[in-house]
């Protein structure tokens, strides 16, 4: 599977944006290439930097990192209440209301890291669990229909969005 097999039917179209951006592999190979690629540049990010905001407003690096490890969270979550056939529609969620609250920009960048690290790696391990029946299962998420392989591709390409804004207006 890859993501140019989802269908317009298990996505809201705002969620395309992401899906679009995922590279034509199998969500693991995704999960594991973005780890590798958002270490690769996180790593070597000027540790004087990470507090820094290219605009009034907008997110420090601290805080899109913590946005990442948020939202691969909410949708491994939803992940797996639909590959385990849930129909309870799941709700969206306001990006900019967990940003404050985090409070990542008093964490460590290390801290950070590690937490991403480890999100990563119990994401990776949810996805091994799927098989492809409970992959192509469709729920409700953020008003509409979302099958448990679109959130995976959703995570992929969200965290390959997010390194793009990192590399063109942070550095």
């Amino acid at each position: 599977m890859k993501p140019s097999d989802i269908t317009a039917s298990e996505h809201i179209p705002y969620f395309g944006l992401y899906i679009g951006k995922a590279p034509e592999t199998t969500i693991l190979e995704g999960l594991e290439t973005g780890l590798t690629k958002v270490l690769g540049i996180l790593n070597t990010y000027p540790r004087e930097k990470h507090n820094y905001r290219y605009a009034e407003g907008k997110w420090t690096v601290k805080d899109m990192l913590q946005h990442i490890i948020d939202t691969e969270r909410i949708f491994s979550y939803r992940a797996l209440r639909i590959a385990r056939g849930d129909k309870s529609p799941l709700p969206g969620y306001e990006q900019d209301d967990y940003v404050g609250p985090s409070k990542a920009n008093d964490r460590s960048f290390d801290d950070l890291l590690e937490d991403y690290k480890r999100s990563r790696g119990n994401t990776v391990a949810l996805f091994k669990s799927f098989d492809n029946e409970m992959l192509a299962q469709i729920g409700t998420a953020s008003g509409g229909p979302m099958s448990a392989r679109a959130a995976g591709y959703i995570i992929v390409g969200h965290e390959l969005h997010h390194m793009e804004v990192l590399l063109e207006r942070y550095l």
